[in-house]
């Protein structure tokens, strides 16, 4: 008889990925919060990278980048992408899928002014997914970053922000021996109420 332990379904996902994210923030080493974002191109070519979670909620899961890098461009012409996030120490993985928007801007500026120095910095110097011929050439913008606000707050550059998947289905997986994994997915109906079903591993 299978003694497994299996994943216990709750009405609404977000309560099932707060306990889960709760106890990945715990015993996971490292960035619990790390995710793989997966966009596409308007003729759906993908591309995927890891991201940093900031934030979730019913509205949807948050991270933020420079918006004209590959994957900005790439929301900008297809709306729609997946995230993943894997934890080892916990055999757990959840994948996300929906569309995308905008972060208010006051949003994206509370979260601009909690970062560290540094990287508020590092958004004015990096020009995101262009080329760059020498290193040197970023080191020198990150000086020039410096120098034009040495003694003063970084302003948030208007190009860096922040996106929200607004969820459209959630789907758990626990990994158990013999292959039996357990896989739950939550898919959002028409009238935006929770449905959810197990998968075959």
């Amino acid at each position: 008889m299978d003694s497994a332990p299996q994943i216990t379904p709750t009405d609404d996902p977000l309560v099932l990925f707060q306990q889960w994210f709760a106890e990945a923030a715990a015993r996971e080493p490292g960035l619990p919060e790390a995710m793989s974002l997966a966009t596409a191109t308007r003729d759906g070519r993908p591309s995927v990278r890891m991201v940093l979670l900031k934030g979730f909620a019913t509205s949807g899961f948050v991270f933020y980048t420079n918006t004209h890098s590959r994957k900005g461009r790439e929301i900008a012409e297809n709306p729609f992408g997946a995230l993943c996030l894997y934890w080892k120490s916990l055999s757990r993985q959840v994948r996300i899928e929906g569309p995308f928007s905008a972060v208010t801007v006051a949003e994206a500026d509370a979260y601009f002014d909690s970062r560290p120095r540094d990287s508020q910095l590092a958004a004015w110097a990096s020009l995101q997914s262009e080329p760059l011929a020498a290193r040197a050439t970023l080191l020198e913008r990150f000086k020039a970053a410096q120098a034009r606000y040495d003694g003063g707050p970084v302003p948030r550059p208007h190009q860096w922000s922040g996106y929200r998947l607004r969820p459209e289905s959630i789907e758990f997986w626990q990994d158990i021996s013999n292959r039996l994994h357990d896989r739950l997915v939550y898919e959002r109906s028409a009238d935006a109420r929770w449905q959810w079903r197990r998968l075959y591993p």
